[in-house]
């Protein structure tokens, strides 16, 4: 179920499983232009033994400030839908949700208090690993192994450096990086832009384009239904932040900074990589893990699925939590042990 929260002046949308006999929870962080709902058929099969906490990034999916309160609103509605029928509804000419989103009218409104203006948000990894150590904080969670797809691994990995009390592990999929190609990152800028402007909301009701999406990005087409997740997801995230987050976190600078976080983090990193992914290729993957500790025992923390594209999540479920069941449980009993010694 949906819940929303407040970070930072921005609601966050997030959903979380029920807590387990472990003591750790596995927090879901999606990439550009995606959303939490690529996680849910992994957060599936691990739920059993972990809690399970995911999210929408500040601007995508539905941590907008209309979006979060539609889709609650859309929420309360669909539970009350069966104690309300249509054509009540039609007579009162209000939305359903107003009827049964269990709003109180307010016979007052309340005094308001001048608010200072915030400053523009930024869109590096490092601010969006900042919402993140705020929702934490909000949600009292403390004890965390972070799974980032493609952007959200950056944003994994600032966060594993801005909180290594909290942050016990990382595993990022389909996620690499450090070498800046001027060339190739022009390039990919440029289309990335052109992407996000060419997006009309129509687009969700012509025939084909959703099967169009099932085919972008992954070595086999995926299921239709996640060609019409991508298709929505695409079209609704803030312009704002689909294009901030695209050029902030591909500056040569921002690049190379990248390298140097994994370097320097104390806890365990872990790769996954899609053998024909052509996003994230395994040589851009395996050149970032280098940096870490781990990889110097024989490159053991980095993964290579075969016939995966961008969407490793959804194309190869079963393999992705197989190796992160196997992760788990190479640490998190040994870390347990360690907190309850502190």
């Amino acid at each position: 179920m949906m819940n929303v929260v407040d970070v930072l002046g921005t609601p966050h949308a997030y959903e979380r499983t029920a807590p387990t006999q472990t003591p750790i929870t596995l927090v879901f962080i999606h990439g550009w232009l995606l959303s939490r709902a690529y996680w849910q058929p992994v957060i599936q099969q691990l739920a059993p033994n972990y809690a399970c906490l995911s999210y929408d990034l500040r601007g995508f999916g539905d941590s907008q400030p209309g979006r979060a309160m539609l889709s609650r609103k859309a929420s309360a509605n669909a539970s009350f839908g069966s104690a309300q029928t249509s054509a009540s509804r039609e007579s009162t000419n209000q939305l359903p949700s107003s009827a049964g989103g269990g709003f109180v009218p307010a016979t007052a409104a309340p005094p308001t208090r001048a608010i200072a203006p915030q400053p523009r948000p930024g869109y590096t990894p490092s601010d969006y690993a900042r919402d993140l150590e705020q929702l934490l904080e909000t949600l009292d969670i403390s004890n965390v192994w972070l799974v980032g797809h493609s952007l959200g691994g950056s944003i994994a990995l600032w966060a594993a450096d801005r909180m290594p009390d909290r942050v016990k592990g990382v595993v990022c999929v389909n996620s690499g990086g450090g070498i800046y190609l001027k060339e190739e990152f022009e390039r990919f800028r440029a289309a990335g832009q052109q992407l996000v402007k060419l997006r009309p909301r129509w687009l969700c009701h012509l025939p084909m384009v959703d099967l169009m999406m099932t085919y972008m990005n992954v070595a086999h087409p995926i299921d239709r239904a996640w060609g019409r997740q991508r298709l929505m997801d695409w079209v609704t995230a803030d312009p704002a932040a689909a294009v901030g987050a695209l050029l902030d976190s591909t500056t040569e600078a921002e690049v190379h900074r990248l390298p140097q976080v994994v370097s320097r983090l104390s806890q365990p990193v872990y790769f996954i990589a899609g053998q024909n992914d052509t996003v994230m290729e395994p040589q851009y993957v395996l050149h970032l893990a280098s940096f870490h500790r781990l990889f110097q025992q024989c490159g053991q923390n980095v993964v290579q699925l075969p016939d995966c594209g961008h969407l490793a999540m959804i194309e190869q479920t079963d393999l992705v939590v197989e190796h992160l069941q196997a992760i788990l449980a190479r640490h998190v009993a040994d870390q347990s042990l360690q907190t309850i010694a502190d």
